[in-house]
């Protein structure tokens, strides 16, 4: 199959993608009963970021200087399910270059990748012979596993010796320099509560300028006030909440969020950290010396750092050459062909 096929295929899934087709509705209809994370909005949303990625003239731009052919090489695929189709990316990147996938989807899938990848055959057939969904990877000659730190750990010595990418986990940040609309700050709201803060794009942390008022930020959030409606996510607003009162932590509440002063990226569901800050070049060099841990930083500012930048709202929605962890796969497959 040459690559403009594979492209033209790509293109026809992605505008099924965004359509309201039955089969789709239908899956809408069911999937939070298998994953509650996995609601009717977020998976459409997931949907239309995809298909708006998947477009022949952004496809044809991305592989532009990836050389025409197939290879007969197999990439082990190991998924994660933090958020509906989180591992996409990564089985595009496969099947559009020529090689072929053997798919370990997460437990948390609710079937998304399987539906996707049927759809994917129906439109091009030949794509059944690069396709493969399996419990448990075997014979292959590459891998691309995507988990945990503690997981990472697991995948290192289980495939160390073959030509690898490990992911593990990321966090997201934003800086606030206090001169921010309200509407600018809305947005922000999407890159922290987008996907129930359960990827590694979203925003766990926050630095504000040493004598910021956190109400216009609360009051800029507000729109967000449905999330609370979400038991699994209450549940974890309440626990934290609970314990913070029980230790006498200092922090803010707004009814569905809390924000707590910590030096830590990482923080825990439905609770945001935040760091005053005096001297923003002192915010850039803590952010590069933190690379490793970051995946993306949204701000209005134009900040100086090594770490992709996004404006707020845009931290959800990355470019199909906006690698995970800043590893280009293409280049990886293409230097493992």
């Amino acid at each position: 199959m040459v690559k403009e096929k594979r492209i033209q295929a790509f293109h026809e899934l992605g505008k099924f993608l965004a359509s309201d087709d039955a089969t789709i509705q239908a899956l809408l209809a069911s999937v939070s009963v298998k994953n509650a994370w996995y609601t009717p909005q977020f998976v459409q949303q997931q949907f239309e970021a995809l298909a708006s990625s998947l477009q022949v003239e952004k496809l044809t731009a991305w592989l532009k200087d990836y050389p025409e052919g197939e290879s007969d090489k197999k990439v082990g695929l190991v998924l994660a399910g933090n958020l509906p189709l989180v591992g996409f990316h990564d089985i595009l990147c496969v099947l559009i270059t020529g090689f072929k996938a053997q798919i370990k989807t997460s437990s948390d899938d609710a079937g998304l990748t399987s539906f996707v990848l049927h759809k994917l055959i129906e439109i091009e057939p030949d794509f059944a012979k690069q396709i493969d969904l399996v419990d448990k990877l075997s014979d292959y000659d590459l891998v691309i596993a995507t988990g945990s730190n503690n997981s990472a750990r697991y995948f290192e010595h289980y495939f160390g010796k073959k030509p690898h990418i490990i992911r593990k986990n990321r966090n997201s940040v934003a800086v606030i320099s206090g001169q921010e609309s309200q509407e600018e700050l809305t947005q922000l709201g999407h890159d922290i509560f987008d996907y129930f803060g359960l990827g590694c794009r979203s925003v766990s942390k926050v630095y504000i300028p040493a004598d910021y008022d956190i109400h216009p930020f609360f009051e800029a959030l507000e729109s967000f006030s449905w999330i609370k409606d979400h038991l699994k996510y209450n549940n974890n607003y309440d626990f934290n909440k609970s314990i913070y009162l029980i230790n006498k932590n200092a922090h803010f509440d707004n009814g569905f969020l809390l924000l707590k002063e910590d030096a830590s990226l990482a923080s825990p569901l439905a609770v945001v950290h935040f760091e005053r800050y005096t001297d923003l070049k002192a915010v850039e060099q803590q952010l590069d010396a933190q690379e490793a841990e970051i995946q993306c930083v949204t701000s209005q500012l134009p900040l100086a750092i090594q770490v992709p930048l996004f404006p707020f709202g845009a931290s959800q929605a990355p470019a199909l050459d906006d690698y995970a962890d800043r590893v280009n796969t293409l280049d990886f497959l293409r230097n493992n062909q």
